[in-house]
């Protein structure tokens, strides 16, 4: 059993930053690639960064958030970061880390994927 816990939320104005923190109890088998999602109100669960938990793990980012959105890891802090940079409006949502064992990139921003997730962080941008 993974247990996933985010932090680093809040609100912020548009142009702004924060970074959001998921501390992971253990990286499992099962577990070795963490993502972050995010789930606004009314719309789907969306992948905004995937990593593979190891040294110099791949990322992966949806066009949404490239270049504006960085995911790293601390691996002795079993702990992976995402960075947000020149937010928008429509970056507001809950923002939930996730882990899992991903076989085809075609599955890295699918929800169903992944085995464990934490409890979501608000992240509110003004305009």
């Amino acid at each position: 059993q993974v247990e996933l816990v985010e932090s680093g939320g809040g609100s912020v104005e548009a142009g702004g930053s924060l970074r959001l923190s998921c501390a992971a109890s253990a990286i499992t088998y099962d577990s070795p690639y963490m993502a972050w999602f995010r789930q606004a109100p009314g719309k789907e669960r969306e992948g905004v960064a995937v990593i593979y938990y190891s040294s110099g793990g791949n990322k992966y980012y949806p066009d949404s958030v490239k270049g504006r959105f960085t995911i790293s890891l601390d691996d002795a802090k079993r702990t992976v970061y995402l960075q947000m940079n020149r937010l928008i409006p429509e970056d507001t949502a809950m923002y939930y880390c996730a882990a899992g064992s991903i076989v085809s990139t075609a599955h890295l921003f699918i929800p169903d994927h992944y085995n464990y997730w934490g409890q979501g962080t608000q992240v509110t941008v003004s305009s």
